[in-house]
């Protein structure tokens, strides 16, 4: 029996996952560079996910991050929306935890399947079996932003909410940690791509999660762009208070 898409995409995130451990592994114990851990958990993803959907969905576009442009996408009624390796930096840093590999699945206007898989902590979170959203128990809400900059947009909703600051890598891994319940909010402006929020949106929205651009608008996928660069994540009593601290 063919698997179903949802099934498809949450094997297939996690098995990749699988793979760029055991290769990090490998190549964290032969003294690899850091670039060269980079560019072969980028490599090693791409072409194990390249194959799956050549097997599995022939028929289907695929918009990756490492694949070449599939200009199928352009009119096709499914896309396959791929991040094989996101959070290559770090990954290629002994120890850390925050990266991930995305799979999602476009139909014309909404998401038919996503899965989000944190390979170092052994998760996979999927809209085949979403995650129930975690109670809300803090005082003060817990606003997730990046390891390097603190974004313009990030630091008015800190400031509004009076929110505490935790900084993590990948995008998958800061939108999982509001989907977990370790964050409450995730807010990104100032660059991203398709891929980068693809199938973390996907994955939020099944468990009831506030998903939209920085203005409350729907974020649509597969335009011809694949640049999108702002995105929120958040729980869905917090979305009103957000807006108002960005846009007052």
């Amino acid at each position: 029996m063919q698997e179903t898409d949802g099934q498809l995409a949450t094997r297939l995130a996690t098995e990749a996952g699988r793979l760029l451990l055991e290769a990090r592994e490998k190549l964290f114990a032969s003294g690899a560079s850091t670039w060269d851990v980079k560019d072969a958990g980028d490599m090693l993803a791409q072409e194990f996910l390249a194959k799956e959907f050549a097997t599995h969905r022939p028929d289907d576009a695929v918009l990756s991050e490492e694949g070449r442009e599939d200009p199928r996408r352009f009119g096709a009624d499914r896309v396959w929306i791929v991040d094989p390796l996101d959070g290559t930096r770090e990954y290629s840093e002994p120890g850390r935890i925050d990266w991930a590999v995305h799979i999602a699945l476009w139909t014309v206007d909404r998401f038919e399947a996503a899965a989000v898989s944190l390979p170092a902590i052994d998760r996979t979170f999927s809209t085949d079996d979403p995650a129930p959203m975690p109670p809300f128990t803090r005082d003060r809400p817990r606003l997730v932003t990046s390891r390097s900059r603190a974004p313009y947009a990030a630091v008015l909703v800190a400031e509004g909410l009076d929110c505490e600051a935790v900084r993590l890598g990948s995008a998958g891994a800061k939108a999982m940690s509001v989907v977990m319940g370790e964050t409450d909010i995730y807010v990104h402006d100032g660059g991203m791509y398709q891929w980068d929020s693809a199938a973390p949106a996907g994955v939020a929205l099944a468990s009831g999660f506030h998903v939209s651009r920085l203005d409350g608008s729907p974020i649509v996928y597969n335009d011809r762009d694949p640049w999108l660069p702002d995105f929120i994540v958040c729980r869905p009593e917090l979305a009103e208070s957000v807006l108002k601290a960005l846009w007052g």
